[in-house]
């Protein structure tokens, strides 16, 4: 897959995500409005040749492009394309441990001040936290994208949600899959398994600080 979806460019990597067609979740337009999100959006800003340590990684971009597919509303980079997703339609949020990783997040944000994203107003907050908690005062939410694995559903994530909502997450530890949460209009919640993965765990913030690659 990591073949089919790579580019020398930006704008090669979007097009060649968009010709293998794995993304079977959304409609043309909505493929559409990705493509043009995520073009907006320089992978180059937010990837570096060195590991930015805590544990923290940036997902392949078709797994970028999977969150993306199935929204539809560490790094920043998923943060930022999902801004443009969501346009005027509302705020986008995001939660990131550990403090050092935000303040990377805002400057790889801050690069892209240029094609809209705007990390110093409402529009895009990049907050110090526990990922598994959530952010419980700035919800509930439309959409929750959970960049690393957990062992089971975090019931707080789930919790904030709002009614509908969705939330892709990797679910597992020796096993992993994502796992698509939806919550409807009357508070039901249900569970779709998508696809296996293999995610970097999603741990507490004391264990991130001193996690070694």
């Amino acid at each position: 897959m990591a073949w089919r979806c790579s580019g020398k460019t930006n704008a090669e990597l979007v097009g060649n995500l968009m010709k293998s067609k794995i993304l079977q979740n959304s409609n043309e337009s909505q493929l559409e409005r990705i493509s043009l999100a995520m073009q907006a959006v320089d992978r180059a800003h937010f990837v570096t040749d060195k590991a930015i340590g805590h544990g923290a990684t940036i997902s392949a971009p078709h797994m970028h492009a999977y969150a993306a597919d199935h929204l539809l509303p560490g790094s920043g980079y998923l943060c930022a394309v999902l801004h443009h997703l969501v346009s005027s339609y509302g705020d986008d949020g995001k939660v990131a441990v550990p403090g050092k990783l935000v303040d990377w997040s805002l400057r790889n944000l801050t690069k892209m001040n240029g094609s809209g994203v705007r990390s110093k107003t409402k529009q895009v907050e990049v907050h110090v936290g526990d990922g598994r908690l959530g952010k419980s005062s700035e919800g509930p939410y439309d959409a929750i994208h959970v960049g690393a694995a957990s062992p089971t559903i975090p019931e707080p994530l789930v919790a904030q949600l709002a009614r509908p909502g969705r939330m892709f997450i990797p679910v597992g530890t020796l096993s992993q899959h994502i796992i698509q949460v939806d919550k409807d209009v009357e508070g039901n919640v249900t569970e779709t398994q998508i696809m296996a993965v293999n995610y970097v765990p999603l741990t507490d913030r004391d264990k991130q600080k001193t996690y070694t690659w």
